[in-house]
């Protein structure tokens, strides 16, 4: 997808300082962070709608695109580019009703049916993983590996972000697999820099093109 950035930053509060979500981001944001998960799932739709609003502020002044996990609704509220959905969710269609054929929609996968199906159904992107081993996802089974990602890139007919563990080293054999790029967590927030880790992944995948290694 043109314009779609290769590094997706997924928030955890518990990650933030003072759980503070919406500052927690101002260092990667003005590092070059330009796509935004805000990720909250255990929020009241009052608080997240308010946290939202905070977190949208960042991002509008930084040039990046925000999306909101799973609540259309507080997405359409804040007026975000879109969601992230998870199988649990609508499907994508009636949530493009929803927000429109411009919103961004990007769907959590972790089989390559299941980024097929994605893709099928119109995301306009999804992540895949868990690729490698990360204590936030755990409870999604073991590791797929970089040979299970190349095949759901081939498959899904839509960008793939490489979710799970992918760290600064891991970018080679992601690229190397096919991923538009990578989605992380705590790679970046749990860093005691975040915006020296942001710069750490964007000089390498700012320099990624299709068929072309990335250093």
């Amino acid at each position: 997808m043109p314009g779609l950035p290769r590094l997706y930053l997924i928030t955890d509060r518990a990650l933030a300082p003072g759980g503070d979500v919406a500052t927690a981001l101002e260092a990667p944001l003005a590092a070059g962070v330009r796509l935004v998960q805000l990720r909250e799932k255990d929020l009241s739709a009052r608080d997240l709608l308010a946290l939202a609003r905070a977190v949208k502020a960042r991002t509008d002044a930084a040039g990046a695109r925000l999306l909101v996990n799973d609540r259309a609704d507080v997405a359409l509220g804040v007026g975000a580019a879109g969601v992230h959905l998870t199988s649990a969710d609508p499907p994508v269609a009636e949530v493009r009703a929803w927000l429109g054929p411009a919103a961004l929609i990007g769907v959590s996968t972790h089989t390559v049916a299941e980024a097929v199906a994605a893709g099928r159904e119109g995301a306009s992107f999804v992540t895949f993983g868990p690729v490698y081993d990360t204590p936030s996802k755990r409870g999604l089974g073991t590791p797929v590996g970089t040979d299970v990602l190349a095949e759901a890139v081939r498959a899904a007919g839509v960008p793939v972000f490489a979710l799970g563990g992918v760290d600064v080293g891991a970018l080679d054999a992601v690229r190397d697999a096919g991923a538009h790029g990578v989605a992380v967590i705590r790679a970046v927030l749990a860093d005691p820099d975040p915006g020296a880790k942001t710069r750490a992944f964007l000089g390498p995948l700012g320099r990624w093109r299709e068929g072309a290694p990335s250093s």
